[in-house]
């Protein structure tokens, strides 16, 4: 029988990029977007992806790693004020086990004629995964993979 356990954790991440709120906010309202940034990068292959930004709706982006490993984000949005905020909660599973259950939240606010982005996590990690501070190096991965997409876009 598995041990079952929790182990809470929680980080926040702050940047500042040089696009306006606006850019910044349709990097994560818009498939897209979304779809430009978010992704596990080289060794990664999307598997499948769906997303419906409103409150209420879901996202969901299933990939599979170079080693065969299977990783499934499923989302649900909960609160939304459009060039402010996003609240979302969100479980991981890798190979079908489900390995934690996060609420996220996002703020956008000018910062002369770009943006400053605060995102705060607080995750629930299940049956001994242990994070080890994973998640908040992934979540750093994404916002520069985002920052990247952003001056890209502008090029």
């Amino acid at each position: 029988m598995t041990e079952r356990s929790i182990t809470h954790g929680t980080f926040s991440l702050e940047r500042t990029y040089d696009v306006p709120r606006e850019r910044v906010f349709a990097a994560f309202a818009t498939f897209e977007g979304k779809s430009a940034w978010f992704g596990g990068g080289d060794g990664y292959t999307l598997v499948e992806r769906t997303f419906d930004f409103r409150e209420g709706g879901t996202e969901r982006a299933t990939g599979r790693w170079e080693n065969g490993t299977v990783s499934q984000f499923d989302a649900r949005y909960f609160d939304i004020v459009p060039g402010e905020r996003i609240v979302y909660a969100y479980e991981m599973r890798i190979d079908g086990t489900k390995i934690s259950v996060s609420l996220a939240t996002i703020e956008f606010k000018a910062a002369g004629s770009g943006t400053s982005l605060m995102l705060t996590e607080t995750g629930a990690f299940l049956d001994g995964y242990d994070d080890a501070g994973s998640r908040e190096h992934g979540t750093n991965f994404l916002m520069d993979r985002m920052g990247a997409s952003l001056t890209r876009a502008l090029a």
